[in-house]
C-alpha cells in the first residue's frame, strides 16, 4: 500500500502568501475541532450509532441532500436534556492540533475568519470566541421546556446552514469585506464543504473524506491545521 503523503498539493499552485489572502473560511466539526457535535449529543440519547452512521454517510458524500440527512439525525435526538450539549462542550470538544496557531496567524495578517457549520450555534460560539472569529453562521436548536424538540429555529437567513449556504456565506462575506473570492482560503473535510471550497482561491481538505481530498487543491493528511502555513510564504 502507498502510504498517503502528509501535504498534497493536487497540481500546480503559484507561490503563495499570506498577502494574497483576505478572508478564511473553516468548517467546524472534524475540521476546528475533534468531534462531531451531533453524534456527541446522541450519545446522551443511546443513538449515537445510528446517528454517526448518518453522519457518516453525509460526509462521504453517500447521501446527498444534507438537509434531509440533518432531519433524521435531529429526530432521534427529540427529547435530549440541554444538559448534554454542556456536557459534550466541557468534557469531550478539543480543538484539532494547530487550531488556534493557525487562526491566531491569519489574524496576525489581517485576514478575516468566518465560521461556517452545519452544526449547531451552542457550539460555534464557543469555537467562534476562542478562535477571534470575525463571522458566523450554524444552525440553531430548538429548546423547549430544557430539552431539544428535534428541530431547529428559522433565522433571518434560514433554517440549515448546507454547503450552499455554506458557499453564500463566503461569498457575502468576501462582498462585505470587499475582497474577491480569489483571495479567500477555505478549509473543510466533509461533502458539505466542497461547494464553498470549489468557491476559494485556495481550498484546503483537513483529514477530509476521499471525495473531498480529491477535489481540494492542497490536502492535509497528517500532522496539524498550522501545515497550511507552510505553504503561505
Amino acid at each position: 500500500m502507498t502510504a498517503i503523503t502528509p501535504l498534497i498539493i493536487q497540481g500546480f499552485i503559484p507561490p503563495l502568501r499570506l498577502a494574497d489572502f483576505k478572508i478564511a473560511a473553516f468548517d467546524m466539526d472534524s475540521t476546528l475541532i475533534n468531534i462531531e457535535c451531533i453524534d456527541e449529543i446522541a450519545e446522551a440519547a443511546g443513538r449515537k450509532t445510528e446517528v454517526a452512521a448518518i453522519t457518516e454517510a453525509a460526509m462521504r458524500g453517500e447521501i446527498t441532500d444534507f438537509k434531509d440527512s440533518l432531519r433524521r439525525r435531529l429526530a432521534l435526538l427529540k427529547g435530549v436534556p440541554q444538559s448534554a450539549l454542556d456536557a459534550v462542550l466541557k468534557e469531550r470538544l478539543e480543538f484539532n492540533p494547530g487550531a488556534r496557531e493557525l487562526c491566531a496567524a491569519l489574524k496576525a495578517a489581517g485576514i478575516k475568519l468566518v465560521l461556517v457549520s452545519g452544526g449547531f450555534t451552542f457550539f460555534t460560539r464557543f469555537v467562534a470566541a476562542e478562535l477571534g472569529m470575525d463571522f458566523v453562521r450554524s444552525n440553531e436548536l430548538e429548546i423547549k421546556d430544557g430539552a431539544l424538540t428535534g428541530g431547529l429555529l428559522t433565522q433571518a437567513w434560514g433554517e440549515i446552514c448546507d454547503g450552499e449556504e455554506k458557499r453564500r456565506m463566503l461569498l457575502a462575506c468576501c462582498a462585505e469585506i470587499g475582497c474577491t473570492p480569489a483571495q479567500a482560503i477555505a478549509v473543510g473535510d466533509g461533502a458539505n464543504d466542497l461547494l464553498m471550497l470549489g468557491a476559494a482561491g485556495l481550498s484546503v481538505a483537513f483529514h477530509a473524506k476521499p471525495l473531498v481530498r480529491a477535489q481540494a487543491m492542497v490536502a492535509i493528511n497528517s500532522g496539524g491545521l498550522e501545515r497550511l502555513l507552510d505553504l503561505l510564504l
